[in-house]
């Protein structure tokens, strides 16, 4: 199966992040990929509002994406936000969702590591969810995660044993010392973990565009991969925006498992 990873970076306008995912989505079919994955945050860039531009997986927004699989018959992956459920303070939040729609695929995966660190308070605005979520495409099925989920590896042990052969890992990566490193060491010992292909799509980094980061949101890195179930590179891209194809053969995963039964082998404490 050949997939795609854009790795874009998004803003504020909704309609033209809309835009941005329509035209990488064409290139990605053009591409020859049957699936395409886009970041986190794909809807609205963070360190803006999110609860003014929440909605249900049936509103506007999820519905033209869904319509534009349809078209292309392209299963795409993007980073939305749809409506929580108010905090015990009343406070309303969102759910951070990653939506997975195309021919015979409709499935949506709610965050459940909400980023609580580096001075960033995801949990402030966001609803944590509480499911792994997979999903069958091609003959494979995919597990679904977000960004901060990449540093708990019994997300990924889950999907696996629910039949996950690919890990897709959609992010909007926090930039500082180190981070761009982390996120590659961990999309490498997440593969390796599971003996899944991993799919790490970031946001590419603002600052190769001109953008300057404002405050602590996490507005991407770059550095998206395709990483093989033994842990190496397949395909990456640095920190600029582009595009990436790769073909995936589930005969590497029946191999890596054959060789290295982690999942079979591993003992609950």
């Amino acid at each position: 199966m050949r997939v795609a990873l854009a790795q874009v970076i998004s803003g504020r306008d909704v309609a033209q992040n809309l835009q941005l995912l329509e035209e990488y989505a064409r290139r990605a079919k053009d591409g020859g990929a049957e699936l395409v994955v886009f970041p986190e945050a794909m809807m609205r860039a963070f360190g803006n509002s999110l609860l003014d531009i929440a909605e249900p997986l049936d509103g506007p927004w999820a519905s033209r994406v869904r319509s534009l699989a349809r078209e292309l018959q392209l299963v795409i992956v993007a980073g939305m936000f749809t409506p929580g459920t108010p905090a015990k303070s009343g406070h309303p939040r969102v759910r951070n969702t990653l939506l997975a729609t195309g021919p015979g695929v409709e499935a949506a995966y709610q965050k459940v590591h909400l980023f609580d660190a580096f001075g960033f308070a995801e949990s402030d605005t966001v609803e944590a969810g509480t499911d792994p979520v997979t999903f069958d495409a091609g003959g494979l099925t995919f597990g679904l995660a977000t960004c901060y989920d990449i540093r708990f590896p019994a997300l990924f042990t889950a999907n696996a044993h629910r039949g996950a052969v690919v890990n897709i890992v959609s992010a909007s990566w926090g930039s500082g010392p180190g981070k761009a490193e982390q996120w590659q060491l961990l999309a490498r010992a997440r593969a390796v973990d599971t003996t899944t292909f991993v799919l790490a799509c970031g946001q590419g980094d603002p600052a190769t565009q001109g953008v300057e980061a404002r405050g602590s949101a996490p507005t991407g890195v770059g550095y998206s991969a395709v990483v093989s179930p033994f842990g190496q590179v397949v395909e990456a891209l640095e920190a600029e925006p582009g595009l990436i194809f790769a073909d995936l053969d589930p005969a590497e995963v029946e191999d890596a498992r054959r060789k290295l039964p982690v999942l079979a082998n591993r003992r609950e404490f």
